[in-house]
């Protein structure tokens, strides 16, 4: 919230990942910025995505600048969820007026 106040909305997303890095060490979270993850086929590694930010190991968070979030954005994030077994995933979107936050829940969780 404090980067969306601070900004506002209208710039491009990477510049809303560089503020959050800045923002998240004041709350003391242990985070990895644009986390690189292998997605397979039948046990086989066919690619490579990055999340965008995966917050103490079990929370992905995908932003988004865009005046309208789609369900295309939330597939993606809930795509991200099911490849990594994350459980919880947040979809947060900088780029319409108010700061929209989508919290996801991965129904094919299996706890490791």
């Amino acid at each position: 919230m404090q980067v969306h106040k601070a900004l506002g909305n209208g710039f491009q997303e990477v510049i809303y990942q560089r503020a959050l890095e800045i923002e998240l060490p004041y709350f003391q979270m242990y985070f990895k910025r644009e986390f690189e993850m292998p997605i397979y086929y039948r046990e086989v590694e066919i690619g490579r995505r990055r999340v965008d930010f995966l917050i103490e190991d079990n929370i992905s968070v995908e932003l988004k600048a865009v005046i309208r979030l789609e369900d295309v954005h939330l597939a993606q994030a809930i795509n991200y969820l099911e490849a990594y077994n994350i459980e919880v995933g947040l979809l947060i979107n900088f780029g319409s007026k108010s700061l929209e936050v989508k919290r996801l829940i991965n129904s094919k969780f299996k706890p490791s």
